[in-house]
């Protein structure tokens, strides 16, 4: 599952601003880009805590909050929706009135919730890159099978080469119709 937009939320527990981010990531690269932007916003934040979970990679951080009351709790939450291809970010403004560990735990872990709250959760759909050498006598079964959007390059020589984005079901039409095809490259997100 991945979140259909990126989310921002804030809340205030006994003074302290917890405010999350949770974006849409594909790789560690968007990740670290976001980080750093945030870093850069909120540079007087007491903490930025983190989890990400990226093609079942993760990572998560308590930025010097007690050990577990802060990236663990993010990183349960990602969990327990099921989610992918997701970095959460919480800034906290320590507002003077400590928590305790359990109401860091409480405050890390309803922030993530709310913010989850306000966007869909999508189910993700694997989609494949591929490349189809058809004849010409066969183009017409083919854009049958094929919406002319999942067209990414042709070439016309002695046959057509088409090199396509395509989800599992087209792949499935196009093998019924006995129409072969080399995959490119898969992509999950």
């Amino acid at each position: 599952m991945i979140i259909s937009e990126n989310a921002y939320n804030e809340i205030i527990v006994q003074k302290s601003k917890f405010i999350t981010y949770l974006y849409k990531v594909n790789n560690k690269e968007k990740f670290l880009e976001y980080y750093e932007l945030l870093k850069k916003q909120y540079k007087d934040a007491s903490h930025i805590c983190y989890a990400y979970i990226i093609n079942q990679e993760i990572k998560y951080s308590d930025d010097n909050e007690p050990n577990g009351t802060a990236g663990l709790p993010i990183y349960e939450v990602l969990k327990k929706n099921n989610l992918n291809y997701i970095a959460c970010f919480i800034i906290r403004y320590f507002g003077g009135i400590k928590l305790g560990t359990k109401g860091l735990l409480r405050a890390y872990s309803n922030s993530v919730s709310l913010a989850l709250k306000n966007i869909n959760i999508v189910s993700i759909e694997p989609s494949f890159k591929i490349k189809v050498q058809i004849d010409y006598s066969k183009v017409s079964i083919l854009e049958n099978i094929i919406d002319k959007k999942n067209i990414l390059e042709s070439s016309f020589q002695d046959y057509i080469i088409y090199k396509l984005i395509v989800n599992k079901d087209i792949l499935n039409k196009l093998e019924l119709n006995k129409i072969s095809y080399i995959i490119l490259e898969e992509n999950n997100f």
